[in-house]
């Protein structure tokens, strides 16, 4: 393989994040601190800290937003090559309020015109060794961002599938980013229909398929061409299923819940990286369920996502 070839390749919008410093309405913050934050940054960011190649392809402003995360992928060893500087519009960002009780924390988006929303089946390259990569992993979140983004992500899938490459995808619902709630759940269908690996939550696949239960939101995409399917139980761990194996991988307790955000792309940094490791649905899973437990117990959205060591430790048994 190509050295320039990535093991895994996902295309999305990386936005600055500031973290408010104290647990106000976001009006009343005057103190924040600055992150990152992206649902396929933080995957990526993931995978590369597990030793993984990871190629990205998005679009920053030229502006100091953009600047600072050029450098933060840059120290994550993650090939932003396929990053368009685009001078005619910002970088994204978003503001998070800090919660002191578990509970999920107010997040406001600022990216309306932002230069990852103006991606398109234009910044594909043909031939690009990047086609050549393991695994193609998207979100429903890019989708939604615009008819290019749209029509972008579903030009890589179409490629993977043709190619015979491993394509993953987490929904990631973003209500507010979509016309209606009727064009999310058919766009994102669609875009499941795809993938060999679907990874909803519980509540997200009950309203993208009608089913009350794991078994059947996971039955749902079977039929509709997964391989594989994964259901995000929260604290209560993941459900799996292909064509053979089906069970409950239960989850990982944590003494305190510090930020749910960048929980389910953890859960998703596992679930990948075990797939890509030739482990089977049942071990992704519960790795999943390790990362993702993990994260929730930092601040930030990927600060939480592990190196091998720290996974292994992770992922160990509880002393006797």
């Amino acid at each position: 393989m190509d050295k320039r070839t990535p093991d895994v390749v996902t295309v999305g919008e990386a936005m600055a994040l500031f973290i408010a410093r104290e647990a106000k309405p976001l009006a009343e913050v005057r103190d924040f601190e600055r992150a990152t934050a992206g649902a396929e940054l933080n995957v990526s960011v993931g995978l590369s800290r597990l030793g993984f190649r990871v190629g990205y392809l998005s679009a920053l402003g030229d502006d100091s937003l953009g600047a600072n995360l050029l450098a933060f992928m840059d120290a994550e060893g993650i090939d932003r090559s396929h990053v368009r500087i685009d001078a005619a519009h910002p970088t994204g960002f978003m503001l998070k309020a800090m919660t002191d009780d578990g509970s999920d924390p107010l997040v406001e988006y600022f990216r309306r015109g932002s230069a990852a929303s103006r991606l398109s089946s234009a910044d594909l390259r043909d031939p690009d060794p990047w086609q050549q990569a393991r695994l193609l992993h998207l979100t429903g979140i890019s989708a939604a961002l615009s008819d290019g983004c749209r029509e972008l992500v579903f030009a890589m899938a179409r490629q993977a599938r043709a190619a015979g490459r491993l394509l993953t995808f987490d929904p990631n619902l973003r209500p507010r980013l979509w016309p209606s709630e009727a064009a999310m759940i058919a766009t994102i269908n669609d875009l499941a229909s795809l993938a060999d690996v679907v990874m909803p939550g519980l509540s997200e696949g009950r309203l993208l398929t009608g089913r009350n239960d794991a078994a059947g939101i996971a039955d749902f995409y079977l039929e509709r061409g997964a391989r594989q399917v994964v259901v995000k139980l929260g604290p209560d761990g993941a459900y799996y299923a292909d064509g053979d194996n089906r069970g409950t991988v239960p989850g990982q307790p944590v003494a305190k819940v510090v930020d749910t955000v960048g929980a389910g792309d953890g859960f998703a940094v596992g679930v990948i990286s075990a797939l890509l490791d030739g482990l089977p649905l049942r071990d992704a899973a519960a790795r999943g369920n390790a990362i993702g437990a993990r994260q929730v117990q930092f601040r930030g959205d990927c600060e939480g996502l592990p190196t091998r060591e720290q996974l292994a430790h992770a992922m160990a048994p509880p002393p006797a």
